[in-house]
């Protein structure tokens, strides 16, 4: 994980260094938050896949923060607790912020592409759960639902869980084949002080957000109030 930076308008060679960087946009640079957010494909000196979320002006404001802070630093927060809780993640190459010479936030969150993982409704429309069968099918939905109990038991909320920020990568062919799940997208990511309730209302999102039959759903469900250690009112 790297050390987030921040810097004044004199700025710094590492900064400078990405943010000259031009790649292909994967998301358009957004109007929000009053400012604007987008993200390209890059590849470092040795040709490793990277993506950059680079932000002007892009900021949330909260009890903490006021005055507004980049969403990039909530972002890398929830990177860096994810580390540690054991969820699995992208892994960060550089954070840094900065304010121009209009006092304005400049903000990057560089990371490595995660090798091998795929959107998982990607991977299903690519035939693979025909391809590998039932029985690896639930390891995904099992290694899943491992690591979201992980971010809730550390009383943290997605916020946003799509199936389009759930990603899958397995290894093996055959009866040893396993299934790793990896999550992104954590810019509204925030901390509860429940996590029964950041289950729940991560849970309920991901439900009326994905494509699982009932059948699905109550295995992941399973899998996680088993990992999660005790059952998630109102999801059923």
């Amino acid at each position: 994980m790297a050390v987030m930076e921040m810097t004044d308008s004199n700025g710094n060679d590492r900064f400078d260094y990405f943010w000259q960087r031009q790649g292909e946009w994967v998301e358009e640079p957004n109007q929000r938050r009053g400012g604007e957010s987008g993200v390209q494909r890059l590849s470092d000196e040795s040709g490793h896949l990277l993506y950059a979320k680079r932000q002007i002006g892009h900021i949330y404001r909260s009890l903490l923060h006021p005055f507004g802070r980049p969403t990039v630093l909530r972002e890398y927060d929830a990177l860096h607790s994810f580390e540690q809780l054991g969820v699995r993640v992208p892994n960060i190459v550089y954070c840094g912020v900065e304010r121009d010479a209009d006092n304005q936030w400049r903000a990057l969150l560089v990371s490595e592409a995660l090798d091998g993982f795929v959107e998982i409704d990607t991977w299903y429309a690519e035939g693979n759960r025909e391809r590998y069968g039932e029985v690896l099918h639930e390891r995904i939905l099992q290694d899943l639902a491992r690591n979201l109990a992980r971010m809730h038991r550390g009383h943290w909320q997605h916020g946003c869980l799509y199936s389009k920020h759930i990603f899958v990568r397995v290894l093996g062919e055959g009866d040893e084949a396993q299934a790793e799940v990896a999550l992104l997208d954590l810019e509204k990511c925030r901390r509860r002080i429940s996590r029964q309730r950041a289950a729940a209302n991560d849970l309920k999102q991901l439900r009326r957000h994905s494509s699982w039959n009932e059948a699905d759903w109550q295995k992941l469900l399973y899998f996680y109030q088993m990992a999660f250690g005790s059952a998630v009112k109102g999801l059923g």
